[in-house]
């Protein structure tokens, strides 16, 4: 945050530019302190902006949703999992977050065909799994069995076409009862952002396409 307020005192406003810069990397540092994001993300989202702010015009554009669009950026650069619905939540009231996400993936697909060079990182099952253990303060040995599960069924089309944070809440569900812990499928869904039926049915299809038989030991749940 110290640098962020460095380049802002840098920018203090003598142009609309300046104004609009400053006022997108105050958003961009409110947002990454609201969600938690560390400060390598902080850091290359304002990087990222300033760099979109000389290659393309955004005059006009939504504060909040190019500060969102820029901030998913820096998060798949940084191989950190976050949604353009989480981010939007972080930024703006309840009611504006559908309109802001909508915005923010235009501008975000703007932003890629601008800055030509950028490449996102593929985001694996397993970091989808252990950000929805670490949100929900799951057990370690529940995320662990969900990990496992995971790995083992990769190879299956399970996760086709479907969302990965529902597949992967319903690795941890699985996991969950498999090990008799009390986790509960609307605290689940409400932080992996799926309904309840989502993860119902992909629990379904992993427990009718694999037969799971679990050892349990005092620090370990193996399939």
């Amino acid at each position: 945050m110290h640098n962020l307020r460095k380049w802002q005192q840098r920018v203090r406003v003598s142009s609309p530019r300046e104004r609009r810069l400053a006022n997108v990397l105050t958003k961009i540092g409110e947002a990454c302190n609201s969600l938690s994001l560390t400060k390598n993300v902080l850091e290359t989202a304002s990087m990222i902006y300033r760099n979109l702010d000389d290659k393309m015009d955004v005059k006009g554009k939504s504060v909040a949703s190019i500060s969102a669009a820029t901030i998913y950026m820096a998060c798949k650069q940084c191989d950190v999992v976050r949604s353009l619905n989480e981010i939007c939540q972080g930024l703006c009231a309840q009611k504006e977050v559908k309109a802001k996400v909508k915005l923010a993936a235009r501008y975000y697909r703007t932003m890629v065909m601008e800055m030509g060079n950028f490449t996102a990182p593929i985001v694996t099952m397993d970091k989808y799994i252990s950000k929805i253990a670490n949100l929900s303060k799951t057990d370690v040995r529940v995320e662990r069995l969900a990990l496992e599960i995971a790995e083992k069924t990769k190879n299956n089309s399970i996760a086709d076409g479907k969302a990965p944070n529902g597949i992967a809440a319903a690795y941890l569900y699985v996991a969950s009862v498999l090990l008799g812990q009390n986790v509960l499928q609307r605290d689940v869904s409400s932080i992996a952002g799926v309904t309840e039926v989502t993860i119902r049915n992909r629990c379904k299809e992993i427990l009718t396409s694999y037969q799971l038989k679990v050892t349990l030991r005092p620090t370990l749940a193996k399939i």
